[in-house]
């Protein structure tokens, strides 16, 4: 895998989003980005490292770290937040810095918003690849936006075990062994979940140790902030939107629509966590968007 090329950190401003996002460059730094590969809740652009590098021999590829993870300095208050508008507005935000068109992907949280980024910026937008999104079913993306029903989402146990998440570490040595054929991580290849450690810890405040760069009060919130509605941007899409959905407690409820230029595919004995467990499908989807154009 030494072949393989490596990642130069990128920063860029961002004064209209009150910070600076934090990326990876992956590929020739002399050719324009092919594509922007967009992270899950709680993890970080890192994390996805063995999934990118083989791609990024032919293409130039960016992965940002969403707000609130990583090494990105955007404000992340939780409070009264009730949708991903900030993460979409991000990711708008960064596609105008970049320019394009390019392929937008990503992974659960960060399929959705970079599907929402894409339909406010269609012209940077030269197609859609989603991983299991997380996009409910119509008359759920309706109900969360109403303001009796805002909260409910709350009560759901992925925003409870948010909450009650380990946060502090001696050393990533030590996080790599509480996590290790663990809970989200279990069957993770030992590189992809030392990526993750190296972006998702970062010192802490005190000086003792290592602390979660994504705090478990905003995993909670991205859990929580359900108030936004993917079907407008999945409607109203001029771009090919394609999707892999696992096969397992999916949490994506969308069907084909040829004449929305919309497919859908299940990996087959895929869960949530296909691109980190599937590596090769999730690599063959990519190539496959990319070489469409």
């Amino acid at each position: 895998m030494t072949d393989l090329p490596d990642f130069r950190r990128l920063d860029f401003d961002l004064p209209s989003r009150g910070g600076r996002m934090a990326a990876l460059d992956l590929g020739d730094a002399g050719r324009p980005f092919d594509l922007v590969f967009v992270h899950a809740n709680g993890f970080n652009a890192r994390t996805y490292l063995e999934l990118l590098r083989p791609l990024a021999r032919e293409r130039r590829i960016l992965a940002p770290d969403l707000r609130g993870h990583g090494l990105t300095a955007l404000p992340s208050d939780p409070a009264g937040r009730r949708s991903w508008n900030d993460h979409a507005d991000d990711l708008v935000a960064l596609l105008d810095a970049i320019g394009g068109p390019v392929v937008v992907a990503g992974h659960s949280m960060g399929g959705t918003s970079g599907l929402m980024a894409g339909w406010k910026r269609p012209d940077r937008v030269a197609a859609t690849l989603l991983f299991d999104p997380v996009i409910w079913n119509r008359a759920a993306a309706v109900a969360f936006g109403l303001p009796g029903l805002r909260r409910l989402p709350e009560r759901i146990p992925l925003v409870t075990g948010a909450l009650k998440r380990r946060r502090r570490f001696d050393d990533r040595d030590q996080a790599f062994a509480a996590y290790r054929g663990r809970g989200a991580f279990r069957d993770w290849p030992d590189a992809m979940l030392r990526d993750y450690l190296a972006d998702g810890l970062v010192p802490a405040e005190d000086g003792k140790g290592l602390t979660l760069a994504c705090a478990p009060e905003w995993e909670a919130s991205n859990y929580a902030a359900q108030g936004h509605n993917p079907w407008r941007a999945l409607d109203a899409a001029r771009q090919p939107v394609r999707i892999l959905r696992a096969e397992t407690a999916s949490t994506c409820s969308v069907t084909s629509s040829p004449r929305r230029r919309r497919s859908v595919r299940t990996v087959a004995g895929g869960t949530h966590f296909f691109p980190m467990t599937r590596i090769e499908v999730a690599q063959a989807a990519l190539n496959e968007v990319l070489e469409a154009g």
